[in-house]
């Protein structure tokens, strides 16, 4: 009998423990996964997913996974979000994402900007602006918000006169002189540095003219840092509306436009990438 109840309660006291085990082990994988979010952003390779990589770990940290998809175009990083196999991309500015909406029927969201990257023209058959002769070949972006800051560019170069209201929705047909009687050819942005031997000058994307190797320095003139373009054409994170408010995609921009991000940029890009905050 006595050895009975021993057995007994040694078999309870084991079941308790066992309990208590498994309960634990429970909750801790259950605080791990509440911990845990696992966000996923489209992003083009240069600077973007570079930057992204800085992030990452300052992420893990808060208890945020990072999942970074290369993508080289400028169309599947939005259609990622708008299926639902993105959280966020991070490669375009809020001129282009504006069209994209206006011409696909979309509303995708700015959730705040990072940084901007100055456009410049780069030298093809040219190597100088004051030598550009009668009828030059100039190769621009072939969609319309960059064809635009292109040729505000030029603009600014003194190489063509666009109409006053022209700004950041100018086209070819805005153009009210052009002294030189200037060419344009039309290209996907990143097949402008592959452009260049065919053309006198290309105005160049800086992602698109890092990933081509070549530097700022190598332009022939850029951006003003303080004009329209800088103020306009801040490279953002994007979203859909239901996303908007998503805490870990608040927190992925509030560590790219903080102090590691910034040193990152200045000190890796030496202008060609300049960080807003």
């Amino acid at each position: 009998m006595k050895n009975n109840f021993i057995r007994k309660i040694v078999s309870i006291a084991l079941a308790t423990t066992l309990l208590v085990s498994v309960a634990a082990c429970s909750k801790k994988a259950n605080a791990e996964d509440g911990d845990s979010k696992v966000i996923k952003v489209g992003a083009n390779i240069t600077p973007h997913s570079e930057i992204l990589e800085v992030a990452k770990p300052i992420l893990a940290e808060k208890g945020i996974t990072l999942e970074i998809v290369q993508l080289e175009d400028s169309v599947t990083p939005n259609t990622g979000v708008i299926e639902g196999s993105l959280d966020a991309n991070y490669f375009q500015h809020v001129p282009y994402l504006e069209q994209f909406n206006k011409e696909n029927g979309s509303d995708l969201v700015s959730i705040g900007a990072i940084h901007y990257e100055p456009f410049g023209i780069y030298a093809g058959k040219t190597k100088d602006l004051k030598d550009l002769p009668d009828g030059a070949l100039v190769a621009v972006p072939n969609n319309v918000t960059n064809e635009a800051r292109a040729l505000l560019l030029l603009q600014q170069e003194g190489l063509l006169t666009l109409k006053d209201d022209a700004g950041i929705n100018a086209t070819v047909e805005d153009i009210v002189d052009n002294p030189k009687n200037i060419e344009f050819k039309e290209i996907a942005p990143e097949q402008l540095v592959a452009s260049l031997p065919d053309v006198e000058i290309a105005v160049i994307n800086g992602n698109y003219a890092i990933e081509g190797g070549l530097h700022v320095s190598q332009a022939l003139a850029v951006e003003a840092n303080d004009g329209l373009a800088a103020q306009t054409y801040g490279n953002i994170i994007a979203t859909s509306p239901d996303k908007k408010d998503d805490e870990s995609l608040k927190i992925l921009v509030e560590v790219l436009q903080g102090p590691e991000v910034k040193k990152y940029i200045e000190d890796t890009y030496d202008g060609a990438v300049v960080p807003l905050n």
